[in-house]
């Protein structure tokens, strides 16, 4: 299983009853770590490569403060925010509010004027443990009560009677992309009244905050509520509220809300702060847990008090000013965003006059290009990868965003294609910093996946063990949670994939300290395969002759087709590409020369896939006949088309390309979120941009009552059953980087500009900060159709050749140097 799709029939799950393996018995209950269990991590896996100290929670580094205003002049950054005329309500949270984050905290921000409503999540919220007893057959357990699930953390309330939604005028909310701040204002009694709600990482605090100019005022109550049953206390020292508690498991945490008025009173009142004729109102939440990176203490760091931090950071940020902590947050994020400006040809007066949603439904009702906001979405995936992946946990399913306590597919990390998708568009998009998280989750995890792999990987009940009866090195489940802990069924060329979206980031970075890091991670996984291939005899279908291959055991096509099958597709590309990544970091840190001679030996008899004489599809079995469903979501036969590149037009064999091409063409047209951007993705890699653009076009198709397109906050839905979708993020991180791919294709040595361009983008447009392989950033401006004018900065690359409409230029400089090319034709 990968998330927000069927189990396999023998062992269903129906949505509507998500607790496979026995009755739910809570959400605070799971197994903790034991001693024995930890010892026997420590000794099996060796110490954990440190990852940078504690988590951010407990960070105490104060906050940079900018000497100048960072804010951007009134009127920029108008073709970046999303706007509407109406709040989102309690229970429309997930599709209509807005979304703040700061890399480990998320909120949920409803902007209604009498009911301002906060649903805040933190990533270490979670369930749950090791998870590390097998059932009957030979999986690991997947329900709330054993693998466990993400939580929310708190519900936050402002309550201002006499503000509520009728009583109000010109009511607009914003999310201005360009700043990471949300807004709203509306008009009473003459009165013009804003709120702003950011999520600092700075100062680790979610603040709002709420003005007026007329000479008005606020009064009210706020409200922090737990979503387990806690109990919230008034905390004398602050004037604020907390709350805390521990789950079975052993995780600690807590979160904690204070606020500041100016012109009357704030007080706390019972398990209420109260506010009264306040001319402003700065309100800050913050909140945690005591999880840390570290297998040796059980992912738990015993000495941080959850509580007492989440008291104390709100206390400290309530004393500086509500604009020292808006601008401290904006120039730290703009830090980031900054790195990449799109632009895609301008849209039309009357596209610009309609609100985010009244747009998106009129781009699907006239069909008519709106590149502005094609460019919108874009930038809206930029804006959610640095809200949910900064110095902490990784973006899982829905990153830190929950309507409940109960996500779908326990909101995990999926192996078999969400986590790798959510990283797709890091490194193209200038957001590179942000890919660390993904690096040290995956290091974090090491020793246990490791463990796991050792004691249970070839065990009699495990349909994929190794017909070796041998097993050496690691690998995963298709999910996992952030303990270590496998759920559901393994996965044995999760490890290879995993790795190689970790190499790809050095190919963007050519960071050598980052080959260093994940070294051990990709000599383990090549000597698990080391066990695990098996030799078959083919015939080989130049010569008509016998030959000895070597092919991945017995497996499955995530997520059809035979369960038993030999030498699958996807396994086949990930596997020869792992062995290709190891052999170069053994060559780049001059290490284990011996070895990488073995893995060179199997990757020389690896079987490649051939096509089918049957269909003319590339095979995803070992088959001439297609074993599965024809129209199946996922595309793990064309992963050497994308994200791997050995099926490519400008170097590969015609009829494997053909064969490529024929399969994408089978799966069709019409499917959903995160299945239509890989599509998108690899018709970019085949340099059809009128399929690419159609793709991104079906992804932006407006959802109603739950159908598979774009909520009303952008969020990406998928219809898990009639009436019933579900956020899945990574169509929000896929699509962007199927729109980036259409405008830059690279791997080391090649760029190539504009291989997929549509026409809705043809008349002008330009990008600048977009990542090319081999360790280059590229600006490009293109008129009508043709670069005019490309920029081409190393960042660590030497060499690459740049070509754009039949014309190349050899580009050769050293790290930090940039040339600007124009003569494309």
């Amino acid at each position: 299983m990968s998330h927000a799709r069927p189990l396999p029939q023998e062992r269903s799950c129906p949505v509507n009853d998500r607790h496979p393996h026995g009755p739910d018995t809570g959400p605070d209950d799971g197994p903790g770590p034991t001693r024995r269990r930890l010892l026997s991590l420590a000794a099996g896996a060796g110490a954990l490569t440190a990852l940078g100290g504690l988590p951010a929670f407990a960070a105490t580094a104060p906050p940079k403060r900018p000497a100048l205003s960072p804010m951007l002049a009134e009127g920029e950054g108008s073709t970046t925010r999303m706007w509407y005329r109406a709040p989102a309500g309690d229970t429309t949270m997930l599709e209509r509010a807005l979304p703040v984050g700061n890399g480990r905290l998320g909120a949920l921000v409803g902007n209604d004027p009498g009911h301002e409503l906060l649903f805040v999540s933190d990533a270490t919220m979670w369930t749950g443990g090791i998870n590390d007893v097998l059932d009957q057959d030979g999986q690991f357990p997947y329900g709330r009560a054993d693998f466990g699930s993400f939580t929310q953390l708190a519900h936050v309330t402002v309550d201002i009677p006499d503000h509520d939604l009728g009583s109000v005028n010109d009511f607009r909310r914003e999310l201005d992309i360009d700043q990471g701040l949300v807004t709203s204002g509306y008009v009473r009694s003459g009165v013009s009244y804003q709120r702003r709600v950011f999520a600092s990482h700075p100062d680790d605090a979610v603040v709002v905050h709420f003005s007026q100019r007329g000479g008005g005022h606020y009064t009210g109550t706020i409200s922090l509520d737990g979503t387990h049953g806690e109990t919230t206390s008034a905390d004398g020292g602050s004037g604020g509220l907390f709350l805390g508690a521990e789950f079975a498991n052993g995780l600690r945490y807590g979160a904690a809300v204070t606020a500041r008025g100016t012109g009357g009173s704030v007080t706390t009142s019972g398990s209420r702060i109260v506010f009264t004729r306040c001319a402003e109102l700065t309100v800050v939440i913050s909140g945690g847990s005591n999880y840390a990176p570290d297998h040796t203490t059980g992912y738990r760091d015993p000495d941080l008090d959850p509580v007492a931090l989440a008291r104390t950071k709100v206390r400290d940020a309530v004393r500086h000013s509500p604009t020292t902590l808006l601008h401290t947050h904006v120039a730290d994020y703009r830090d980031q965003f900054e790195g990449m400006s799109v632009s895609l040809g301008p849209s039309t007066g009357e596209q610009r006059a309609l609100d985010t949603w009244e747009r998106l439904k009129h781009r699907t009702q006239q069909d008519v290009p709106d590149p502005e906001l094609e460019a919108l979405y874009l930038q809206f995936g930029r804006y959610l990868m640095i809200s949910s992946s900064r110095d902490g946990l990784p973006v899982a399913l829905q990153g830190p965003w929950l309507d409940g306590n109960d996500p779908d597919w326990m909101g995990d990390y999926h192996t078999d294609i969400n986590i790798q998708m959510n990283y797709w568009m890091a490194d193209r998009t200038a957001l590179s910093r942000n890919f660390d998280a993904f690096t040290d989750y995956c290091l974090a995890q090491l020793p246990v996946w490791s463990e796991l792999t050792r004691a249970h990987f070839n065990d009699p009940r495990n349909r994929f063990r190794n017909s070796s009866g041998k097993v050496a090195g690691w690998t995963v489940a298709y999910s996992t949670n952030i303990y270590g802990g496998l759920g559901w069924w393994w996965h044995p060329p999760g490890n290879a994939w995993l790795c190689n979206t970790l190499w790809e980031h050095y190919q963007y970075t050519r960071d050598l300290g980052h080959v260093k890091k994940i070294y051990a991670m990709l000599k383990g996984a090549c000597e698990f395969w080391e066990t695990r291939l098996v030799t078959l005899t083919v015939k080989d279908p130049g010569t008509g002759e016998d030959r000895e291959v070597l092919v991945a055991d017995n497996d499955w096509s995530p997520e059809h087709g035979p369960q038993d099958a030999k030498g699958i597709t996807y396994a086949q590309e990930v596997v020869r590409d792992l062995f290709v990544n190891y052999r170069e970091a053994c060559e780049l840190l001059g290490r284990d020369a011996a070895f990488a001679r073995t893995i060179a030996g199997l990757q020389e008899r690896l079987y490649l896939p051939e096509v089918s004489p049957k269909t003319g599809w590339l095979q995803e079995w070992m088959s001439p006949d297609n074993l599965g469903e024809t129209t199946h979501r996922h595309l793990s036969p064309l992963i050497g088309l994308f994200p791997g590149d050995r099926i490519r037009p400008d170097a590969s064999p015609a009829a494997l390309v053909e064969g490529a091409t024929e399969l994408l063409t089978a799966r069709g047209m019409e499917s959903f979120g995160w299945a239509n951007a890989w599509r998108a993705l690899c018709w970019a890699r085949l340099k059809h941009a009128d399929n690419a653009y159609e793709l991104v076009v079906n992804n932006l198709r407006p959802s109603v009552d739950g159908t598979n397109g774009t909520a009303m906050n952008l969020f990406d839905i998928y219809e898990v059953e009639k009436g019933r979708g579900i956020f899945q993020i990574e169509s929000n991180f896929g699509t962007p980087a199927a729109m980036i791919e259409m405008l830059l294709y690279s791997r080391p040595g090649h760029i190539e500009l504009l291989p997929a361009l549509p026409e809705a983008w043809a008349r002008s447009g330009a990008v600048t900060g977009i990542g090319a392989r081999g360790g280059f950033v590229v600006d490009l401006r293109w008129r009508d159709g043709k670069v005019r004018e490309a920029t081409v900065r190393s960042v660590g690359g030497r060499r690459t050749k740049v070509t754009a409409g039949g014309v190349s230029h050899d580009v050769d400089l050293r790290s930090g140097r940039s040339v600007t090319l124009r003569n494309f034709g």
